[in-house]
């Protein structure tokens, strides 16, 4: 507890075990397959069934992890696609306060649900603390993936008001909810990316070239995974959860830079394994990370991770409050804003509060310099801009992986001058004291070299030139390469069930 806020922390997934992770031979070597199969073979003499089918699967998907909110997905699906109905026969009507009372409903609804499920145990706490009153409360449960779920139906309602969506079958419109690459961890998906696509013939048809493009792209996030952010993994807990209270300066740098670099393979890892298992189905997700770490402004950076999250954040709540037509200080004001609901929006914690104000107020340091400098630096802006994006983004991560923020700020001041007493500070400069410092530090220079001087999936695949990529996949030597992809996606899965299998970081906002 810090001894200003009460902190909820982030909420941990309760699924009894039971995880159908993309990282298991669960998943892999039963689900995968069979949905692949059955998806194709029923495509085959019916184009609605297969959809039917993929829907259903979705939903096995999603009921493997907890049955128990199922009915709560159901709900949500069937109360948004009928409001979004209702609202598309009012715009036909031209009764623009009916199409609008319609909006406002299902907005109501789906922040009710959010509210309720994602924000109740931290709002009653902080209410609790501050008044000085206790009373009887149970911890509300978060259901996994109600971010992704809600904030995709919110953009449908907003589209149908519009007039971006006239008619949407209710089986496309499950799938587009429920489609198990996005469900768990994003994309935040529109319908206008997804839908087209479930209806497209074409989409329906089995390609060896496309299986072993979208095998690519799998293979490619689970090496990240399994080797990197797990690897690098190891170093974080001894900083944030048991020692950050007496940290050396090299101690506290070590654990800020390796979640640096944790989160980042694990959510690129992540993005890149959907939009492999998506491909496999032929249905192409939007990209959703793009090397962020060679970012040379936080304006650039926002505009490579989580894309779609920033693409929400932008389309359906910056400029709907004004963006920067009124003025330079509402547009600041705007940023700031939108950058605090964005972190909000990650977890009911002060930390996640606080990350999307000190990124706020980067992204309006950023657009003041910006307008005061013009494009004026050339190669030592560039410079200059890369550095000071990453110890902006570093000290941001330390605030945003802490469970609170005394151990925010407790990790932050040591990373200043350290917090460990002097002598043992002198003493143990990069020792072993709490952690392997040597290893740390390898692992992060080889993340580093990763992240900045590597291409990262899309570019190696070449991101314009799929579908050449998949004509030259078809042939024997698509085979063979696939063959090869697939042995090392069955190592890399040995591995993780050798040693116990991690989560996405992700799953957990």
């Amino acid at each position: 507890m810090s001894p200003r806020f009460v902190e909820s922390g982030t909420d941990n997934l309760e699924t009894g075990g039971r995880k159908l992770l993309f990282n298991t031979f669960a998943f892999f070597l039963v689900f995968l397959p069979i949905s692949l199969a059955a998806y194709f073979l029923i495509s085959r003499r019916n184009l609605r069934a297969s959809i039917v089918f993929l829907l259903l699967a979705s939903t096995v998907f999603y009921s493997y992890w907890d049955w128990h909110y199922l009915p709560l997905l159901v709900l949500s699906i069937v109360c948004n696609f009928t409001v979004g109905k209702k609202i598309v026969a009012n715009r036909r009507l031209q009764l623009a306060s009916g199409a609008r009372a319609w909006l406002i409903a299902g907005l109501v609804f789906n922040l009710s649900l959010l509210l309720f499920f994602k924000y109740a145990n931290f709002i009653v706490l902080n209410v609790m603390h501050f008044s000085g009153v206790e009373f009887a409360w149970k911890n509300v449960e978060l259901p996994i993936g109600i971010s992704f779920f809600t904030f995709t139906q919110i953009a449908y309602l907003v589209d149908c008001f519009q007039g971006k969506v006239d008619e949407t079958r209710p089986e496309s419109y499950g799938l587009f909810v429920t489609y198990f690459p996005h469900l768990i961890a994003g994309p935040i998906l529109h319908h206008k990316e997804m839908i087209p696509q479930f209806d497209a013939p074409q989409t329906h048809l089995f390609s060896k070239g496309r299986l072993t493009v979208g095998m690519a792209f799998f293979t490619i996030g689970l090496f990240k995974k399994v080797v990197i952010a797990d690897g690098v993994a190891r170093f974080v807990a001894p900083v944030f959860d048991l020692h950050h209270a007496e940290l050396t300066q090299l101690e506290a740098w070590a654990g800020a830079l390796s979640y640096t670099f944790q989160l980042y393979f694990d959510f690129s890892a992540y993005s890149d394994m959907a939009y492999g298992l998506s491909y496999m189905f032929g249905i192409i997700l939007p990209i959703n990370f793009f090397s962020p770490y060679k970012a040379s402004s936080i304006i650039d950076f926002w505009r490579r991770w989580h894309i779609t999250l920033s693409t929400f954040l932008r389309d359906y709540l910056y400029i709907p409050l004004g963006g920067n037509r009124k003025g330079r200080f509402q547009r600041y004001l705007n940023l700031l804003i939108t950058m605090l609901l964005g972190g909000l929006w990650h977890g009911a914690n002060w930390t996640f509060i606080v990350w999307g104000g000190l990124h706020g107020c980067y992204l309006m340091l950023n657009h003041a310099l910006r307008h005061l400098l013009g494009e004026r630096g050339g190669l030592l802006r560039t410079v200059l801009g890369l550095l000071a994006t990453w110890l902006a983004v570093v000290v941001a991560w330390v605030v945003f992986r802490a469970n609170s923020l005394e151990i925010a700020l407790n990790v932050l001041e040591a990373m200043w001058h350290g917090t460990a007493a002097d002598s043992a500070s002198q003493a143990m400069l990069g020792s072993d004291r709490i952690m392997p410092m040597q290893a740390c530090w390898l692992w992060v220079a080889g993340c580093a070299a990763i992240a900045l001087l590597l291409p990262n999936a899309y570019q190696m695949l070449g991101r314009g030139a799929l579908p050449d990529l998949e004509r030259r996949c078809s042939g024997p030597r698509g085979g063979m390469l696939f063959g090869a992809l697939l042995g090392l996606a069955l190592f890399l899965l040995a591995i993780t069930e050798t040693r116990g299998v991690s989560e996405f970081l992700y799953f957990n906002f």
